[in-house]
């Protein structure tokens, strides 16, 4: 049975205009409170059982920085919205020191292998994210009107941070969005014949600004789902996009069959547009911008992947040509 107290979360947050996906993590993380501390009800405890938690996720789970950091973000949401008892600023809690992985970069084999072995339903997508370095969740909310055909360039969104940002667009691309986009008008077409069709999900401020915006092509989303569904916020039936582990699965089912021995994931693209970017000479503050980082350090760990190896420090066995 569900709990009554995190459904309660869940509408509020649904109605403060929250991300789907945001709204999963921090239930996650406030149901894992609660469990830790024997389903003790969030009124009862406070600072000293918060800390006790996140002391728990670095010392016991051994959880990444950004792991503690969003379970924190989710308790500081829960008791400033919800218990109206907002923690305090000076929490005493132990902080992740878990080193940062080096990200998985394919070489520019792999990724034409991978692309060999993509599936055609999911070809334009996975481009997209290497091609133009997107995160998942960018290339699944792009809309039609997001294609700048004229500049050849990509417009994202409320990104990351809610930032916006515009990301380059390959050319030889082009013909397949256009394709994609007489399939996203051939949905649309279908779906306004439906009477329960209450057009594609708009934000909020937009959704009161052009209130019939919702059923035009520009707005509907490029890569839309194949059926219509209920919209868990409003409970209208719309056309969403599709569903992220799709991608994900098609990501991991071509690199299988191309017989990549690396763990690939659709961020492993990413990862390398940005590599790929440095290696071929572009400035560091470009890629950084491309990839919409706040700060250049986050950047600068592709540069420490291209120090690797042949590309780094060259190994004394190379200068005593021993065969």
């Amino acid at each position: 049975m569900k709990s009554p107290f995190l459904t309660l979360i869940k509408e509020h947050m649904y109605k403060k205009r929250y991300a789907k996906r945001t709204i999963e993590a921090y239930l996650f993380w406030i149901a894992a409170f609660i469990r830790f501390h024997n389903m003790r009800h969030p009124s009862s405890m406070g600072d000293t059982e918060v800390e006790l938690f996140l002391n728990h996720l670095v010392n016991t789970r051994d959880v990444a920085k950004g792991t503690q950091a969003q379970a924190l973000n989710a308790l500081c949401f829960l008791y400033k919205e919800i218990i109206n008892a907002p923690l305090s600023l000076s929490l005493n809690f132990l902080k992740s020191e878990r080193p940062i992985k080096l990200p998985v970069v394919l070489t520019h084999a792999e990724v034409t292998a991978l692309f060999k072995h993509c599936s055609a339903n999911h070809y334009l997508a996975c481009a997209l994210l290497y091609g133009s370095g997107m995160r998942l969740m960018e290339v699944l909310r792009l809309r039609v009107n997001d294609i700048d055909f004229d500049y050849k360039c990509v417009r994202i969104w409320d990104g990351k941070g809610g930032k916006n940002r515009v990301v380059t667009l390959a050319i030889e691309l082009i013909p397949l969005l256009r394709t994609q986009i007489k399939l996203v008008e051939n949905f649309l077409q279908l779906d306004l014949k439906n009477p329960l069709f209450s057009g594609v999900f708009m934000p909020h401020l937009l959704r009161k600004k052009y209130p019939s915006h919702n059923k035009q092509l520009s707005w509907q989303y490029l890569f839309a789902s194949h059926k219509l569904s209920i919209d868990p916020e409003s409970k209208q039936l719309r056309r969403h996009h599709i569903d992220e582990k799709q991608l994900q699965r098609a990501v991991k089912k071509a690199a299988f069959d191309a017989q990549i021995d690396k763990h690939v994931t659709p961020h492993t693209l990413r990862h390398s547009f940005a590599t790929h970017l440095l290696q071929s000479g572009a400035d560091i503050r470009t890629v950084q911008a491309q990839l919409g980082h706040s700060d250049v350090r986050t950047t600068q760990i592709y540069t420490h992947v291209l120090q690797q190896g042949a590309n780094g420090v060259i190994s004394p066995f190379s200068r005593i040509g021993a065969n």
